[in-house]
């Protein structure tokens, strides 16, 4: 695990708070939100927020692991145009075809071009890697972007659309 934080670089913003039933801050993410590979299920985690700013107007949520030996990490999981009267997210929610997000949410493909959450699967060999859950409070309804983009195109628009965020990392190893 290294120290970059993905977030540093990026505008200061206000932060409101993130919470979960199925993960814990700095904690190992547990076998459901871990791939199957590592004897996981793929399944997204509870995520639920409050205190994000008053003219919030949808949200967006993302999973990203920096610590991937990528060069450029590695995005597990981003949905955006949540409206802003729903403040959590059920487990599951990120699988596809659940029917657990909201009417007019859209989730981009991930790294694996799966329009889902992919659950935690460090490779052997490459220590702890931090898994940020981030909900971002944004400016607008709706996002104008395609749903076939990257999730780096989603922070592209958050850059410029995004008021606060709140973030909760959790942690994996393969030999955990």
């Amino acid at each position: 695990m290294t120290d970059y934080d993905p977030y540093a670089r990026l505008d200061a913003l206000p932060a409101f708070t993130l919470t979960s039933t199925d993960i814990a801050a700095d904690a190992p993410l547990p076998a459901p939100q871990r791939a199957p590979s590592l004897g996981g299920g793929d399944v997204s985690p509870q995520l639920a927020w409050s205190g994000f700013p008053p003219e919030t107007k949808s949200f967006a949520v993302t999973c990203f692991d920096p610590d991937a030996p990528t060069g450029s990490g590695f995005w597990h999981w981003a949905v955006f145009n949540v409206p802003a009267e729903v403040t959590s997210l059920a487990a599951g929610a990120g699988s596809a075809d659940s029917g657990l997000l909201p009417p007019g949410a859209v989730t981009l493909p991930n790294e694996y071009r799966l329009t889902q959450y992919s659950g935690a699967e460090p490779p052997e060999g490459t220590g702890t890697h931090r898994y940020y859950f981030v909900v971002h409070a944004v400016d607008a309804p709706s996002l104008d972007i395609d749903a076939q983009s990257t999730p780096a195109v989603l922070g592209f628009n958050l850059h410029f659309h995004a008021l606060a965020r709140a973030i909760l990392v959790a942690t994996a190893a393969a030999d955990d």
